[in-house]
């Protein structure tokens, strides 16, 4: 199968996984460039990569058990809450094919200034 990322052109071959394979998070680079500017958020950033790699999600009702607070969105969109709620971190997850694509990762003043189901 073949997978386009939305807004990148960047393409990706990959097949289904088997239930037990970990995610693959696409790309860790948002999330660095993002802790440069915001210090406060380079922890707790590592953190949810770290466990994102090593998680076997493969629905959505299975991650809301792990983050309950997590916004579960159309589009394959999922909000997830950094450091206490301070900043937002949407990811663009294909269940069937274990990938989790970081789409924003932003202040709440950020957020507001984009659609979360398109970007």
């Amino acid at each position: 199968m073949i997978v386009v990322v939305p807004n990148t052109g960047t393409l990706y071959i990959t097949s289904k996984r088997y239930s037990n394979e970990a995610l693959r998070v696409i790309s860790r680079k948002t999330l660095v460039e993002f802790w440069t500017r915001h210090k406060d958020a380079e922890q707790p950033l590592k953190a949810w990569f770290k466990e994102a790699e090593k998680v076997c999600w493969q629905s959505p009702d299975i991650l809301k058990r792990r983050y309950p607070f997590a916004s579960i969105l159309n589009n394959n969109r999922v909000v997830f809450n950094i450091k206490g709620n301070k900043y937002l971190l949407i990811t663009m997850i294909t269940f069937d094919y274990g990938q989790v694509f970081i789409r924003f990762v932003g202040t709440h003043a950020e957020y507001d200034t984009i659609d979360a189901t398109t970007i």
